[in-house]
């Protein structure tokens, strides 16, 4: 009596992930072959457990999620794209995100302090993308991640009003000081006369020859301890350096 033929066993033969039997070195390819393989010969992925890009396929890929806010005046919206994205979709979508947060999220009050944190928010998920090796095996072409973000239209546009706020403000302090107002830094030896400006009197620097001068500066007052000669005038705090120190004037004869 002949022994009757043992059924195959499940993993007697090759078999690719999705239970299927893999055709053998020079047979034909069945339907459940046809097209291409993202993932190698047999559709197996290089990492198992894990999933390619969800915009390409391609591996390596980092979960991720990517935020971007626009604020709309009173009201405002919350944006995220969560991954897994290979390196280079990840920092298309980083880039295009954040760009438009620069210029779409500051349009309302708490937009003002909501936009600045969903960029921060977003430098970690960059980081992860790039640490990712270049993609490969997708089903389709990865985006391209474009121009970096400091080089983007946008943030020129953000970075401009910044940084004449940053340097605008050192300036106008620096013409301050350097204009000042009408009252002269008075040193000793110069002769000076009171003069109406239209609001109060005021001492402007005159020729000692000049017969419009009044007074002669004569000495600074650099400690509490030092006083003026018993006729002299005492000026202001406002007319010494650095507008801390005062002043004598001794009158000049006429």
């Amino acid at each position: 009596m002949g022994t009757p033929p043992q059924p195959q066993q499940q993993g007697a033969g090759p078999y690719n992930p999705y239970g299927a039997p893999v055709p053998q070195q020079g047979g034909s390819a069945g339907p459940w072959h046809a097209g291409p393989q993202p993932y190698g010969a047999y559709g197996a992925h290089p990492e198992p457990g894990r999933y390619g890009c969800r915009l390409c396929g391609a591996w390596p890929a980092a979960h991720a999620t990517v935020r971007g806010h626009q604020g709309l005046i009173v009201l405002m919206r919350f944006l995220s794209l969560r991954g897994p994205f290979c390196r280079d979709c990840g920092l298309a979508t980083y880039r295009r995100m954040s760009s438009d947060t620069l210029w779409q999220g500051w349009w309302g009050p708490l937009s003002v302090f909501i936009t600045p944190v969903t960029l921060l928010m977003n430098l970690g998920p960059r980081a992860s993308f790039r640490r990712l090796a270049p993609p490969a095996g997708g089903y389709r072409p990865a985006l391209d991640p474009g121009k970096p973000l400091w080089r983007r239209a946008p943030v020129l546009l953000f970075l401009a009003p910044v940084l004449l706020v940053l340097l605008g403000i050192p300036t106008l302090i620096g013409i301050a000081l350097l204009v000042g107002d009408d009252e002269p830094t008075l040193s000793v030896g110069q002769c000076v006369a009171d003069e109406w400006d239209g609001h109060e009197l005021a001492l402007r620097v005159r020729d000692c020859g000049s017969p419009d001068a009044e007074y002669r500066v004569s000495k600074r007052l650099e400690t509490s301890d030092d006083r003026c000669a018993p006729l002299d005038r005492v000026t202001g705090s406002d007319y010494g350096r650095l507008g801390s120190t005062r002043t004598c004037l001794t009158p000049l004869p006429r």
